[in-house]
């Protein structure tokens, strides 16, 4: 069968991976144009080492980009962490199609921070979906869906690299199998139980001390390692990252206890330890950017 790879960055470089491991048959890999001063795409540095046909269109709205799909004469399409839009068109031109990999449990979190929001929402579970993509957004008939759990203090980064990137790997192994063998389901999605976040944002990661704090919480385990919760210390503003609940009473964004672990900062309901930060000295311990900020007990964040 031939296949085309179609993705970028460490997932798309796994799944290539895998695929070669198994001895596919890999006519194509595509990947985002590159950008001045970033470094090569993982996903194309190991295409070129394995000597396999790199192309990286700006657009794959155009005839010629569909005229380069067409011309893979490819069995199938393995979208694997895709940004730019692909028409249906583009979509449909192999023989069998092209499925995709979203982290989410789809229709639920359709959009670009699939994993974040579950978290922020305060959800238990989360999954993953292979689909087969059309010209909607995160949009097309489900082909496989894998679930986890979110741990209470998982962040964004534990639940992506220890559970929704090594599973959907293998998903995407999953799914060609089926395809493969001529059993690939087409389950169409029921939108109307979905649901559609955008980006979440600086915005969205803002820390409002009068929510309670298992609020406060969730929004730091989602935003952590991107793009970082934040407040605001005496003006200056700072990015959280390791917190724990805590139970201690004070008026909400007030420090109430400074020590060699980090800080106590109270919220509406309960409070947050903190034990890690980033401000202009960069990532450090809270205990050491206490030192350094002269952050006391009594002091109020944002």
């Amino acid at each position: 069968m031939q296949i085309v790879v179609h993705g970028q960055q460490a997932f798309g470089r796994a799944v290539l991976e895998r695929l070669l491991e198994q001895g596919e048959n890999v006519v194509a890999v595509c990947v985002a144009p590159d950008k001045e001063g970033r470094p090569t795409d993982p996903l194309k540095e190991l295409a070129l080492q394995h000597q396999l046909p790199v192309h990286q269109p700006a657009s794959w709205k155009t005839d010629e980009s569909l005229d380069l799909m067409r011309s893979f004469e490819a069995d199938v399409c393995m979208m694997a962490y895709v940004l730019l839009f692909v028409p249906a068109a583009v979509l449909n031109a192999p023989k069998h199609g092209s499925f995709q990999y979203h982290p989410s449990l789809l229709p639920m979190h359709r959009g670009p921070s699939s994993i974040n929001w579950p978290i922020a929402m305060g959800a238990t579970r989360t999954g993953l979906t292979i689909f087969w993509p059309n010209d909607g957004l995160d949009e097309g008939p489900i082909l496989l869906q894998k679930t986890c759990d979110i741990g209470p203090d998982e962040t964004l980064g534990d639940v992506y690299f220890n559970k929704l990137f090594p599973m959907g790997v293998d998903a995407m192994m999953e799914a060609l199998a089926l395809v493969k063998q001529g059993k690939a389901p087409k389950v169409e999605q029921d939108l109307a139980q979905g649901s559609y976040e955008s980006w979440f944002g600086k915005a969205d990661a803002e820390l409002h001390w009068d929510k309670p704090a298992q609020e406060i919480y969730n929004t730091i385990r989602a935003a952590n390692p991107q793009p970082g919760a934040w407040t605001t210390h005496n003006g200056t503003e700072i990015k959280i990252y390791d917190s724990r609940l805590a139970d201690k009473a004070g008026e909400p964004g007030e420090v109430v206890t400074v020590d060699d672990e980090g800080f106590v900062v109270a919220a509406g309901e309960g409070a947050i330890k903190i034990k890690r930060v980033r401000a202009d000295s960069g990532k450090v311990t809270a205990a050491d950017y206490a030192k350094s900020s002269q952050l006391a007990v009594g002091d109020r964040l944002g």
